[in-house]
């Protein structure tokens, strides 16, 4: 994983985190979580190191991310793995973090009710809300049974409205939980409504990607958490909504960098994006006189939503991308990404993370000689299918690399916007084709594997039928 926080503030003379390291899932871990769990630990390298440690450790887990913040004394971290996997690793890191962390002594920027202050669970591939709903269930009633702690359910978890938003589960804070569990009306959903001063509380729940993104400014807390109000959509209150939607917000002083942020939860990407809401920010703060210094992801980003701004600001100032990776450093450089530290794409987003089912297989992936043999072979497999992908595939191919030579050269500069129309979905298409290489002969294993069932009994056909049709259709679809 990569450990992302600012590093010089927890040892300047040792820049790592001496945590085991877990390997990216493989595409055959057809079932993927992701947790992301914040623990109110953000300044002993020791702590922080045991919990990531402990979280490593659990068998099926990949942690991807560690990421400490100082000022907010809360270090985040994310990992993913199948469900029953995911709510282990959430569970050995609590339980490394409740011999360690004693909230009565904690102190920082960030709102915190707890020592695991909320793990979240969120769907990734193969799995629905409704998986991470259950995930969420488990790992409350674990959680409480074991340490004898409180436990809050929120997001789409959440089994009253009042507790969908975390802010208003956690309102009132650390200082204010006591009080707060001898209210009827916040009993917790888990566990008993004891005040645990080493603990606190903790909420968790299911939700859709969080983006946490800061935006850097050459200002004071006051005024960060002024345009924060404006911006959020909660707003100054009922009477004065702020003006992005699905978008949470504070201001407070980053002391290791000498600057402040306006801190924001992006918790709907699709409906406020990052762009978006660094635009409002920066016009903002441009009404005040206030520079903006670049901006923060917190922990892991999609990325959807790095394409999304990259769309956004090649419209804006007219330019022309095709590589994805191209895409990405724009984002990175008009976001700022790199401003209080490197964002390496690799590491930072969590598409490339976690290995995607349609990077090339073993016969895409082949010398052309050998995609020839095994075409060949004495076998039906691979097949046509295989070899019209292949085919197509090069021929657009073919075409982009016409477009492209034809593209940007003065000889041709009259061509220039055709080819900005031709290059897309040349290139698009000679991506999309590449899988379907190795899918096809997939697909009809599958339904020759089928055929291969026994079918000396009706029970034994019956289950043959249905392998063959799920077999046919799966290459049907293909």
């Amino acid at each position: 994983y990569r450990f992302t926080g600012s590093v010089h503030e927890l040892d300047r003379r040792d820049r790592s985190l001496h945590c085991s390291v877990s390997k990216p899932p493989a595409a055959r871990m057809a079932r993927i979580v992701e947790c992301v769990p914040n623990f109110s630990e953000g300044r002993h390298k020791e702590v922080i190191e045991a919990i990531a440690n402990a979280i490593a450790s659990t068998e099926g887990v990949s942690l991807l991310d560690v990421d400490p913040g100082p000022s907010t004394n809360r270090t985040v971290y994310t990992f993913v793995g199948s469900p029953d996997s995911v709510v282990e690793g959430a569970m050995n890191g609590a339980r490394a973090a409740s011999q360690l962390i004693d909230m009565s002594r904690h102190h920082g920027e960030h709102p915190r009710m707890g020592a695991l202050d909320v793990c979240p669970f969120i769907p990734v591939r193969g799995v629905t809300e409704e998986d991470c709903i259950q995930c969420a269930n488990e790992f409350g009633k674990q959680l409480a049974e074991e340490l004898g702690v409180p436990v809050y359910l929120y997001g789409k978890a959440a089994k009253e409205e009042k507790r969908v938003k975390l802010p208003s589960i956690r309102a009132g804070e650390y200082e204010g939980l006591e009080e707060k569990l001898k209210n009827p009306a916040w009993q917790p959903d888990y566990g008993p409504a004891d005040f645990v001063p080493s603990w606190g509380a903790t909420a968790t729940g299911c939700r859709k990607f969080l983006i946490a993104w800061n935006v850097n400014l050459l200002a004071t807390k006051e005024q960060a958490h002024r345009i924060a109000l404006t911006l959020r959509e909660q707003g100054r209150g009922p009477n004065e909504p702020g003006r992005l939607k699905c978008v949470q917000g504070i201001g407070w002083w980053l002391e290791e960098a000498n600057m402040a942020q306006i801190s924001m939860n992006l918790t709907d990407f699709d409906v406020t994006p990052l762009h978006i809401a660094y635009e409002e920010a920066c016009k903002d703060a441009k009404e005040l006189n206030l520079p903006v210094v670049g901006s923060q992801i917190v922990g892991l980003v999609p990325l959807q939503a790095i394409m999304m701004a990259a769309d956004f600001y090649m419209e804006k100032d007219n330019l022309f991308l095709v590589e994805e990776d191209q895409k990405v450093r724009l984002a990175i450089d008009r976001l700022g990404l790199n401003s209080l530290g490197p964002f390496n794409p690799k590491e930072r987003i969590i598409e490339y993370m976690i290995r995607s089912e349609d990077e090339p297989g073993p016969l895409a992936s082949t010398s052309v000689c050998n995609f020839i043999k095994n075409v060949g072979a004495r076998s039906p497999a691979p097949g046509g299918g295989s070899v019209a992908a292949c085919v197509a595939a090069m021929g657009a191919a073919l075409g982009a690399m016409v477009a492209f030579m034809t593209y940007g050269k003065r000889q041709f500069e009259q061509l220039d916007s055709k080819m900005r129309q031709l290059i897309p979905p040349l290139y698009t298409t000679m991506n999309d084709l590449i899988p379907f290489i190795d899918k096809d002969t997939t697909a009809f294993n599958d339904y020759m594997a089928a055929c291969k069932l026994p079918k000396a009994t009706s029970e034994e056909q019956a289950v043959r039928d249905q392998a063959m049709q799920e077999g046919l259709k799966k290459a049907i679809q293909v």
